[in-house]
C-alpha cells in the first residue's frame, strides 16, 4: 500500500490560472503541429513546442523573454504543452536556435500558415479586411542592422508614439472579423505607410484567394495613407474603403458642399460602450457625394460627427486669433487721424471696411469731432463752432455664419470607396461608416504588441530574432483574440450574458475578463493523473460553455 508520504512526494501542484484555456485554443488551431511541419528541425524539443511556450508566457502576464526558463519552473508542461518538457529546454541557447530556425523559413510565412489554419476552424467574417501599421520603439544602437538587407532595419523614422529620439521598427497587420490577424510581419523602422499599403495590395488577391475569396468578395479597409495614385491603381478589381485626407482639395470641396446643402441622413450613436456625462456619445450623419482622383470617379461618403475634430477646432482657434490680430494692427493706423471733410473720412472708412478676413469684418462709423470758439456762450444762442473734424470709430465683428460653417466642417470627414450602391457588396453610407469604425479593433491590437516588457526588456539585438519575435507576438494576439471572438459569438448566437465586472452581467466579454475569472485556478498531478484542486465556480463553467470547452479540456 502506497503511504501518504510517498503520495505527497509525487504530488505536483501548479497554478496555471487561465493558461489551460490558452493551451486548449493552441491545440484547437494545431499551433505546434503546423510550426513543426513548416519548420523542420532536429532539436530535442521541437520549434513548435518552444514557440507555444513563448505564446503561453506572453499571455500569462508578459514576462520578459529572458525569464522563459524561470516561467516554466512553476508550470505543468504536460498540461500546457502536451508533453513533459524539462525547464532547461527553455534556456537562452535553445530559444535562440528556435528563433533562428523560424527566421530561416520566414517569419511571415509561418504566421500566415498558423493564421490560415485558425481561419478554417473558426467562423470569421472575411468580408471586411482591415489593415494598419504601427511603430514599436526600442532602446539601443542596433549596429547590426543594415539597410536593404534581408532583415528588418531598426532605425529612426516617423514615430507614431512621438519618440523621434528612439530607433524603431514597424509592425503591419491584416485582420478579419474586426481584429483577428491573418497576415502580419515586421518592416523597416523608416518604412512608409503608403509603400507598405502598396506591397500589401500587390499580394492581396493572391492571399485572399487562399481563403476562398475572389476580388469583389471582400472590402480592403485602411487608413488615409492608402490614398495615393500608385495604391489606387494597385487596387485593381478589389474593393476598398479608406479615409480621404484633407490634403486633397476634393475632400474640402465635398465637405463644404455637404455643410452648405445641409441634407443629411441621420445615423445616430454608434458607440458600443455606455456614454457618460464627461464622454457623451457622438451622433453621426452622412451624405453621399462623388470625387474625382487621378481622372477617375469614386464614391465619397461625407460623415458629420457631433464630436468635433479637436485638432481642426484648435486650428480654427488659431485662425481666429490670427484674424483678430491682423485687423487690430490696421485699425489704429486709420483711426488716429482727423479728417477735415466727411467725404475724405467716408473714403477711408470704406477702404478700412474692405480689409476684412475670412472670419472677421471691420465695422466703421464716421463721427463728428466739434471744437467750439473760446469764451462763454450767449444766453440766447448756441456756442460758436470754430471747426469740425471727422474721426473714425472702428470695431472688429465676427462673421458668425462663416465661423459656424467652419465649425460644422471641423466635425466632418470623408470616406472614399469604390463599393457600389447597387450590386454585389452593395453598402449604404451608414453601413460603410460602421465598417470603417471597426478599424479601431486593429488599433487596439497595437497596444498589445507594444508592451514595453515584451519589446524593450528582452535584450534581443539581432534584427532577425526581433523579426521572429514579432511573429510570436502576432500568434499570441491571434490566440487571444480568437478567445474573445468565440465568447462574443456565443453571446450573439445564444442571446445570453456572461459574468462581467462588479458582479454585473455583460454582453461584451473580453479575453482579459476571462483571464480574471480563472485567476487562482490550481491543478494537482499525482502518478500521471491530473485534477483540479477545487471545483469550478459557476462563472468559470459558464465561460467554459461559451468557449466550447470542458473541464477535461482544461486538464489537457
Amino acid at each position: 500500500m502506497v503511504g501518504i508520504e510517498e503520495i505527497l512526494n509525487q504530488m505536483q501542484i501548479t497554478r496555471p490560472d487561465h493558461l489551460p484555456v490558452v493551451a486548449a485554443f493552441c491545440r484547437r488551431i494545431g499551433l505546434i503541429n503546423i510550426i513543426d511541419r513548416v519548420v523542420p528541425n532536429e532539436m530535442d524539443v521541437s520549434v513548435g513546442t518552444i514557440i507555444q511556450g513563448m505564446v503561453l508566457d506572453t499571455l500569462s502576464g508578459r514576462s520578459p523573454l529572458y525569464r522563459l526558463e524561470e516561467f516554466f519552473e512553476h508550470q505543468d508542461t504536460q498540461l500546457l504543452l502536451g508533453q513533459e518538457v524539462d525547464t532547461t529546454s527553455f534556456n537562452d541557447t535553445t530559444v535562440a536556435r528556435a528563433l533562428d530556425a523560424l527566421f530561416n523559413i520566414g517569419a511571415e510565412k509561418v504566421f500566415s500558415e498558423v493564421a490560415f489554419s485558425a481561419s478554417c476552424i473558426f467562423p470569421l467574417d472575411k468580408r471586411y479586411v482591415h489593415f494598419d501599421t504601427t511603430s514599436v520603439n526600442v532602446w539601443g544602437d542596433y549596429d547590426r542592422c543594415i539597410p536593404d538587407s534581408d532583415t528588418i532595419n531598426i532605425t529612426y523614422g516617423y514615430s507614431k508614439d512621438h519618440r523621434p529620439d528612439l530607433k524603431q521598427f514597424l509592425v503591419k497587420m491584416l485582420c478579419v472579423g474586426r481584429n483577428v490577424p491573418i497576415l502580419g510581419s515586421c518592416e523597416d523602422g523608416n518604412g512608409s505607410d503608403k509603400s507598405t499599403n502598396n506591397t500589401v495590395l500587390s499580394r492581396m488577391s493572391k492571399h485572399m484567394a487562399k481563403h476562398g475569396l475572389e476580388p469583389g468578395a471582400f472590402v480592403y479597409v485602411a487608413d488615409s495613407a492608402m490614398v495615393t495614385k500608385d495604391n489606387l491603381e494597385m487596387v485593381g478589381d478589389n474593393l476598398f474603403l479608406t479615409r480621404l485626407p484633407f490634403s486633397y482639395k476634393e475632400a474640402n470641396r465635398v465637405v463644404s458642399e455637404a455643410v452648405a446643402q445641409n441634407v443629411w441622413e441621420e445615423i445616430g450613436a454608434l458607440n458600443e460602450t455606455p456614454a457618460t456625462a464627461k464622454r457623451p456619445a457622438a451622433i453621426y450623419s452622412v451624405t453621399e457625394k462623388t470625387v474625382t482622383l487621378y481622372e477617375k470617379e469614386y464614391r465619397a461618403v461625407v460623415v458629420h460627427s457631433t464630436a468635433h475634430d479637436k485638432r481642426r477646432l484648435k486650428r480654427l482657434e488659431r485662425q481666429i486669433k490670427k484674424s483678430v490680430s491682423t485687423l487690430s494692427k490696421l485699425i489704429p493706423k486709420e483711426t488716429k487721424l482727423d479728417f477735415f471733410c466727411r467725404p475724405d473720412a467716408n473714403a477711408v472708412a470704406s477702404r478700412l471696411q474692405q480689409c476684412d478676413t475670412d472670419l472677421h469684418r471691420i465695422i466703421v462709423d464716421v463721427e463728428e469731432k466739434i471744437s467750439y470758439a473760446p469764451g462763454r456762450p450767449p444766453k440766447d444762442g448756441e456756442r460758436k463752432v470754430s471747426r469740425i473734424r471727422y474721426v473714425l470709430k472702428a470695431c472688429i465683428e465676427e462673421k458668425r455664419e462663416r465661423i459656424k460653417q467652419i465649425q460644422e466642417e471641423s466635425g466632418c470627414f470623408v470616406l472614399l470607396t469604390n463599393v457600389s450602391q447597387e450590386e454585389g457588396m452593395a453598402e449604404t453610407g451608414a453601413s460603410l461608416l460602421r465598417v470603417y469604425k471597426e478599424q479601431y479593433g486593429i488599433e487596439k491590437n497595437f497596444s498589445f504588441l507594444k508592451d514595453p516588457l515584451i519589446v524593450n526588456d528582452i535584450f534581443l539585438k539581432k534584427p532577425e530574432r526581433i523579426e521572429v519575435l514579432g511573429a510570436v507576438l502576432l500568434m499570441s494576439l491571434l490566440v487571444w483574440n480568437l478567445i474573445e471572438h468565440t465568447l462574443r459569438q456565443y453571446i450573439k448566437e445564444c442571446e445570453v450574458t456572461l459574468p462581467g465586472w462588479d458582479k454585473k452581467q455583460t454582453t461584451r466579454p473580453t479575453a482579459f475578463m476571462m483571464s480574471i475569472k480563472f485567476m487562482g485556478l490550481q491543478v494537482v498531478r499525482v502518478a500521471g493523473i491530473c485534477r483540479l484542486t477545487a471545483p469550478l465556480t459557476d462563472g468559470q463553467k459558464r465561460y467554459l460553455d461559451a468557449l466550447n470547452l470542458s473541464e477535461a479540456d482544461l486538464l489537457g
